[in-house]
């Protein structure tokens, strides 16, 4: 049975990198005894699988990882299990049986994530609102992106699929995976540069929400999030 679990990771666990989060999962597992399934051959580890790893110092809201279990565990049962020996930083909030095919796990089909953007201690100038819809009304936001190699021009247009401004906070709907892949801050370097303001004089601080994958046909993309393919384990 594949299970997919989602959880959150806030606060001060918001520093710690993508495999401190693999160990302290592993971690969990074995003192939870969560019944989960390991690889054959000489040196067998825990079949585990995130769907997209977060930047250092991000919280977030809607983080997933996929398991493989070696026989069955009801969901709420797993679920108060490995939050009665998580940290209060990390949280287990869903536990779903998904398909056992391949091509369907979580790092093979995110395709977006939702990002909240804030200034710390403070709020943006006065008509950011206005300038941010100026901003994503463009036909191309074109930005220097940094390769494995060199830098090159990229217009992210095609890959911010939503962008706006509500209560002091800046939304967006990003393009995430392996396929396409942008990050909130090149958003917020280009639009800052755009209605400039200077990003030195404000701390921004930026919360994931949510990770989707892309079910609709070729070229009608319909995202639904990575919880929602699965079913509860009772």
């Amino acid at each position: 049975m594949k299970i997919r679990m989602k959880f959150k990771k806030t606060r001060a666990l918001r520093f710690i990198g993508h495999l401190d989060v693999m160990r302290y999962f592993q971690k969990v597992m074995r003192r939870a005894g969560i019944p989960i399934a390991f690889t054959g051959g000489y040196s067998p580890h825990m079949i585990m699988s995130f769907a997209s790893p977060l930047g250092i110092g991000l919280p977030s809201e809607g983080e997933y990882v996929d398991i493989e279990l070696a026989k069955p565990i009801s969901g709420a049962e797993a679920i108060r299990r490995m939050n009665a020996v998580c940290v209060p930083e990390i949280e287990v909030i869903s536990f779903r049986e998904i398909s056992s095919e391949k091509k369907m796990t979580a790092m093979a089909i995110v395709a977006g994530a939702d990002y909240l953007v804030r200034v710390k201690n403070g709020s943006y100038p006065e008509g950011t609102e206005k300038q941010l819809e100026a901003f994503y009304a463009q036909d191309e936001i074109t930005v220097m992106k940094q390769t494995k190699r060199s830098e090159k021009l990229v217009n992210i247009k095609p890959l911010i699929y939503h962008l706006s401004m509500s209560e002091d906070a800046v939304f967006m709907q990003l393009a995430a995976g392996s396929v396409e892949n942008l990050k909130p801050e090149l958003v917020m370097q280009a639009f800052c540069k755009y209605a400039g303001i200077s990003q030195e004089d404000m701390e921004l601080t930026y919360h994931r929400l949510e990770m989707y994958a892309d079910v609709g046909s070729e070229g009608d993309r319909k995202l639904v999030t990575l919880e929602s393919l699965g079913k509860e384990v009772l």
